[in-house]
C-alpha cells in the first residue's frame, strides 16, 4: 500500500539561497524534501543549476543570464535578505529558511512578527522563539543564546559565556518575558 502526501502551495516554508557556501548537501535535501518555493540570490544560480534544482525565483537577475523557463524575477534593492522578505510576506508566505553564511536574526528582527524565519549556515541553525517554546532533544546538544533577555529553561546547563548544552535527552522549554528569544542551534 502506497501513501500519497499533498502538499499544499505555502505550506512548506520557502527556501532561499543566499549564500550557499560550503552547506551540507544532505541537509540541503532535507530542506528540498517538500519542493518549497526555491528562491536564490542570482550570485548562488550557477552553483545551484549545478546541483540539479529547478529555481522558483531568482533575486536581482544578472541580465546576461538565461534562466530557466518558468523563473519568476525579484527585483530588489540589492538588499538581498530584506527584499526577499518583503517578497513573501506580500505573498502571505507564514515561513521561510535561509541558507546564509551569517546568522544574524537581529538584523531581521523586524520581519519575525510577519514570517517565520530559520537561517541556516554550515554549522548552525538560528530561530526566534515566543515563551513557553517547548523541543525535545539529545543529550549534548549545544545552543548559543545570547544573554540580552533574562530568561528560565529547563534541561539546559551553561557550558560557556553564551553557550548551553542539553543535560538529558527530553524536552528543554524556555520561558522569558521579551517578545522573542533569538537560539541557535550547532548542527
Amino acid at each position: 500500500m502506497s501513501s500519497h502526501h499533498i502538499v499544499k502551495e505555502k505550506q512548506e516554508p520557502a527556501l532561499y539561497i543566499h549564500h550557499l557556501g560550503d552547506f551540507n548537501e544532505e541537509y540541503l535535501g532535507q530542506l528540498l524534501e517538500w519542493s518549497p518555493t526555491l528562491i536564490v540570490n542570482s550570485s548562488e544560480y550557477d552553483k545551484v543549476m549545478s546541483l540539479g534544482l529547478k529555481v522558483d525565483v531568482v533575486l536581482n537577475p544578472d541580465l546576461q543570464v538565461v534562466y530557466q523557463e518558468n523563473t519568476r524575477i525579484i527585483e530588489g534593492l540589492k538588499r538581498g535578505v530584506p527584499d526577499v522578505l518583503d517578497h513573501l510576506i506580500d505573498e502571505k508566505y507564514p515561513a521561510v529558511n535561509i541558507i546564509d553564511t551569517d546568522s544574524n536574526l537581529g538584523a531581521l528582527e523586524a520581519y519575525i512578527r510577519d514570517v517565520n524565519i530559520v537561517v541556516f549556515t554550515a554549522v548552525s541553525k538560528s530561530y526566534a522563539v515566543k515563551s513557553g517554546f517547548r523541543v525535545w532533544k539529545p543529550k549534548g546538544t549545544l545552543f548559543e543564546i545570547p544573554l540580552t533577555t533574562y530568561f528560565e529553561t529547563t534541561n539546559l546547563i551553561p557550558n560557556d559565556q553564551d553557550l548551553f548544552e542539553v543535560i538529558q535527552d527530553g524536552f528543554v522549554e524556555f520561558v522569558f518575558s521579551a517578545e522573542h528569544l533569538f537560539i541557535t542551534e550547532r548542527l
